[in-house]
């Protein structure tokens, strides 16, 4: 196990005292309903890694932003938001260490955005529990919060269901409509695939956990494939 991440640890300047926890966060919980490996899945990891994330974040914006609350909570919301967790775990390249089971494998689970942005707050989660919240810290600070100004330029920090409807109505003169593409996943944990139409076509598509998790990953996708910028004058 220390050779198969040896250079993921140069490349987040973390070194695991305990292997097994590194290991945990990639552990999808389709590959343990489906191994016989004795090995326990990552959403516990997931859990502690989200609220870690969140205070990191918010500790940040409280020193360096003298911005009313509500700003502070977009700016927050769009650094923590799934779509570019996903995206960071992308230039991580961490798709390639999941632990999936076989239809997951097969349907194309190491690119799927929630099953990645997921990973990125398991191995928070267990960074955090190896190393403790300085090193947490340093890893948010360096692939997560460096992000904000780029967020900030595109136009990110704004809610992208409002974001969209607001370009949707100013280029088309029409509001977008969501609809859902598919559902999966027991009664208390599905998951959710959102599409996001103007007109008769489908501009982006989301999931989550929720329709309205979905929903915002829909309008996020819809705005990054498009390269819209904001139409009121601020971008």
């Amino acid at each position: 196990m220390d050779k198969k991440y040896r250079d993921f640890e140069k490349l987040i300047s973390v070194k695991f005292k305990n292997k097994n926890l590194l290991d945990q966060a990639f552990v999808h919980k389709s590959y343990v309903n489906e191994a016989s490996k004795n090995k326990e899945h990552n959403e516990r990891l997931e859990f502690l890694g989200d609220a870690v994330l969140e205070l990191v974040v918010t500790e940040f914006l409280f020193a360096n932003y003298n911005r009313p609350e509500g700003e502070l909570t977009n700016f927050r919301s769009a650094l923590v938001r799934g779509a570019n967790l996903a995206e960071i775990a992308r230039k991580l390249n961490l798709g390639q260490y999941l632990y999936l089971g076989k239809g997951e494998e097969k349907s194309g689970g190491r690119q799927k955005g929630y099953i990645l942005a997921n990973s990125v707050e398991a191995l928070i989660g267990a960074i955090f529990l190896d190393q403790g919240y300085k090193k947490c810290h340093e890893f948010i600070t360096k692939f997560i919060v460096s992000y904000l100004g780029e967020i900030l330029a595109k136009g990110l920090d704004v809610d992208p269901k409002s974001r969209l409807q607001e370009i949707a109505q100013s280029k088309f003169n029409v509001t977008p409509i969501y609809k859902l593409i598919s559902e999966s996943g027991p009664d208390h944990s599905k998951i959710f695939v959102m599409g996001v139409f103007i007109g008769e076509e489908k501009f982006g598509e989301g999931t989550g956990s929720s329709k309205q998790q979905a929903e915002q990953n829909a309008a996020a996708d819809a705005i990054e494939k498009k390269k819209y910028k904001m139409v009121d004058g601020r971008r």
